[in-house]
């Protein structure tokens, strides 16, 4: 064979080999490319320019027989071509090209059938669930010191499978070859240690970063009949993930390259397209949401409880941050006139009361009629007594129901939204009802809003109109109706500009909020949410209320409808309280949901910048902007409904009426100058946008009372099942009658506040649906229908 050749690859990538002793020609014109020649370092490379064996691999009559072995198993079928002399390699072995894939799925499909095919190198799609990766062709390094058939095997293994091959022959050449071409197979001679050694080879190449995604294969020596077969645990250690047993057959070789392709080799893929994945979300600036193919969030944030607490917690309740009912509220249950006598109940001296320096306006009124005490009536002063006994009270606002306390839906419903989980003893004493024996038992998110799919647009057109149809968007939107309701409605009252943020910021905050709204829930959702938006932008389209707002007043109401409700579990907070819940213990009991979704909305908002839409504001218009946000989501809380109501009826309709009809009232009217005004006016407003379904027209309304009494009946269920006190056991999934719930809850709640609210606002469309809806829920009592819809019969 003369000296040893030197291998060369040209600029085209061609490779060829010069024979020491024949001044520099190639060997093969064939397959001479044009162009300087740069060694590779004692490396054999298969490119994708041509898949030309390299001569020097066979020449000689052993070349040939080789050649002839390997297209006999490959099946070439190529008699024209090996009809040649076997003694002369060159023309047989110059040329061996054949058709190239990424894997091979039949022996047919790899058949050489032509030396003048040229085999083509593809790339595959690899399906990851929804993800279509393009996974180029396999690349396979033989680290063998010397050829033999077993180098051989592999390579034309690596031929019929379509993969590119690089043969190293020392280890560094090996380690600089896998450097430069990232592997996905390294195949290592571990037969003998005469000409390196190859787990010292292997844990070189394993000290890399891209060995990683590498599966390393020994080739070892096959195991005589008289001595034991030896443990893999030495080649796994060093590095290696698979022992391959000598064994020269091309088929052989071939079916051991084909099992690590679809095992560890598509395994590694996937991994590093996942890792991939995890970094262009970490440093995208978009908010991501990752949901099913029915579009539902795949987000489960687990509440690990510890000690004895873990078996009591429920279901529901297993998951932290739960979104939480939302109305709640102090005790007003009649408790009648248990008062002792006042006869002899006087108070002589008044004297710390007339000294104090600074004086609340009850403080004024009580010195008052302290003062006229001192030379009133026995019977004068008595009164004056009761007066300032009711006036000494913690609860002003709250009104017995008298008469209606025999109706036991009104009583349960306004126990039930006016408590805490706690029942008042005397003065302000407070002990817990809980039970103490029972404790240990595929839709894309726009770019813009002009991005947003046709249908969608479409039914946002009208989402100014009061008959504008939540229940069509949830439904179209897949449930997520509140990204795409607030980048319409923030638009157009300039919530971008007021804040200075991009819509982008805006859209990945309305997603944040969204998805921690929970979907479970029959009531308590995104769609609420939404719902409680689009009834505070009407508000705010309303002229008196845009005469008495300025625009921060209109964004922070716009803030406060979305956030609202935040995280509700589908629980009230008296249900919270009983529960000796985490939020219930963190809150003191007192306005429990509403504290948490404002803390919580906050939270979310700063926590990353890609979504904080106030993080281009000034300090001072911040603090404003989140002293209203906090204020109007504490106005929901239900605790202080009369006293919200009084107060907007004492403070803004009497002395409009007064204004308007001339009177010489010397109240205060309502206007922007009046920051108190703007108060009462914010909370009013919210506070009817939170339950105005009984103002929605008749199908909204009727939809609405089912989703709230599932609701509530769920709640019955569980506090069945964990031993709880019932706050409100007329609503019995069994007994209860839902019409009769409704017109309790118009009767006690709505009618006077929205009066009030219609009195100020002018919402004649609102008043004549409540009425409507009141005779719907009436017909249905009176038919002792417990149901929500007329029968089909009547």
């Amino acid at each position: 064979m003369g000296c040893a050749p030197s291998i060369h690859v040209s600029q085209s990538g061609v490779i060829y080999c010069r024979d020491s002793d024949e001044s520099n020609s190639p060997r093969q014109s064939t397959s001479v490319s044009q162009g300087p020649a740069a060694p590779l370092h004692g490396l054999f490379v298969q490119t994708d320019a041509a898949d030309v064996i390299p001569p020097s691999r066979v020449s000689g009559p052993l070349g040939a027989a080789r050649v002839r072995r390997a297209r006999a198993e490959l099946g070439s079928g190529g008699s024209s071509s090996s009809s040649s002399s076997a003694g002369s390699a060159a023309p047989a072995a110059t040329t061996c090209r054949g058709r190239r894939r990424h894997c091979c799925s039949s022996a047919e499909a790899e058949t050489q059938t032509s030396y003048t095919s040229v085999k083509q190198v593809s790339s595959a799609e690899v399906r990851i669930g929804p993800m279509r990766l393009t996974q180029d062709p396999i690349q396979v390094l033989l680290i063998f010191a010397k050829e033999d058939s077993q180098s051989d095997g592999f390579w034309w293994a690596c031929d019929r499978a379509g993969y590119r091959c690089n043969i190293a022959r020392t280890p560094e050449s090996a380690l600089e070859c896998f450097l430069d071409k990232h592997h996905e197979i390294i195949v290592i001679d571990h037969r003998q240690t005469r000409n390196f050694d190859a787990e010292a080879v292997c844990r070189s190449i394993r000290a890399t970063n891209p060995s990683e995604h590498t599966v390393i294969l020994a080739v070892v020596s096959q195991a005589s009949g008289d001595r034991e077969e030896a443990s893999v645990l030495p080649l796994l250690h060093a590095g290696f993930n698979r022992r391959f047993m000598e064994d020269s057959s091309i088929i052989a070789c071939y079916n051991e390259l084909i099992q690590i392709e679809h095992g560890e080799v598509r395994s590694q893929f996937k991994l590093r397209a996942c890792n991939s994945v995890f970094t262009a979300l970490d440093h995208c600036h978009e908010a991501i949401e990752i949901t099913s193919d029915d579009h539902v969030i795949q987000l489960h944030k687990v509440h690990r409880d510890s000690g004895d607490n873990s078996q009591t917690e429920s279901h529901s309740f297993r998951y932290k941050n739960r979104r939480k009912e939302s109305i709640d509220v102090k005790s007003i249950s009649s408790r009648g006139s248990d008062a002792p006598s006042l006869q002899n109940r006087r108070y002589p001296s008044m004297a710390r009361i007339h000294s104090m320096t600074i004086e609340a306006p009850i403080t004024k009124v009580i010195n008052i009629i302290n003062a006229a005490q001192e030379n009133s009536p026995v019977t004068v002063a008595e009164a004056l007594d009761r007066v300032l006994e009711i006036l000494r009270t913690t609860e002003l606002y709250s009104p017995q129901l008298g008469t209606k306390d025999e109706d036991p839906h009104t009583s349960d419903l306004v126990g039930g939204l006016m408590t805490d989980g706690l029942r008042r003893l005397s003065g302000n004493e407070y002990v817990f009802t809980k039970n103490v024996h029972q404790s240990h038992s595929h839709l894309a998110m726009p770019i813009t809003i002009n991005d947003v799919p046709p249908c969608i647009a479409q039914l946002l057109d009208n989402e100014e109109s009061w008959e504008f149809n939540i229940f069509e968007l949830e439904a179209v939107t897949h449930k997520r109706p509140l990204v795409y309701l607030g980048l319409k409605v923030f638009s157009r009252f300039g919530v971008c500009e007021f804040l200075h943020c991009s819509e982008t910021t805006l859209r990945a905050w309305l997603q944040v909020i969204e998805a921690n709204y929970h979907s479970s829930n029959a009531y308590h959702n995104s769609t609420h949410a939404a719902d409680v938006l689009h009834a505070t932008a009407f508000f705010l389209g309303k002229e008196r209320v845009k005469g008495s707002l300025d625009q921060l007043d209109e964004v922070a109401a716009l803030i406060a409808a979305t956030v609202h409700d935040v995280d509700h579990p589908g629980r009230t907070n008296s249900f919270l309280c009983n529960a000796g819940s985490e939020l219930a213990v963190l809150y003191n009991d007192t306005a429990v949901l509403e504290s948490h979704h404002t803390a919580l909305a906050f939270q979310l908002t700063a926590k990353d910048s890609k979504c904080n839409i106030f993080k281009n504001i000034d300090r001072t218009h911040y603090r404003t902007l989140r002293q209203a946000i906090i204020d109007m989501v504490l106005a929901t809380e239900m605790t202080k409904h009369f006293e919200h109501v009084n107060k907007f009826v004492n403070s803004i309709n009497k002395p409009m009426a007064a204004e308007i009809e001339g009177s010489d009232c010397e109240c205060n009217p309502t206007g922007k100058n009046f920051p108190e005004n703007q108060i009462l006016i914010k909370r009013m407003m919210i506070k009817c946008a939170d339950v105005a379904n009984p103002c929605r027209p008749l199908d909204l309304c009727i939809e609405w009372a089912g989703r709230i009494s599932e609701e509530y009946f769920a709640q019955t269920d569980e506090e069945k099942r964990q031993g709880l006190p019932v706050v409100m056991p007329v609503f019995d999934r069994n007994t209860c009658s839902i019409p009769k719930s409704q017109i309790s809850f118009i009767d006690y709640f709505i009618t006077d506040m929205f009066d009030a609210w219609d009195a100020f606002a002018h919402l004649p469309a609102l008043m004549q649906h409540l009425a409507d809806n009141y005779k719907h829920w009436k017909t249905l009592d009176d038919l002792k229908c417990k149901s929500l819809r007329l029968p089909s019969d009547s």
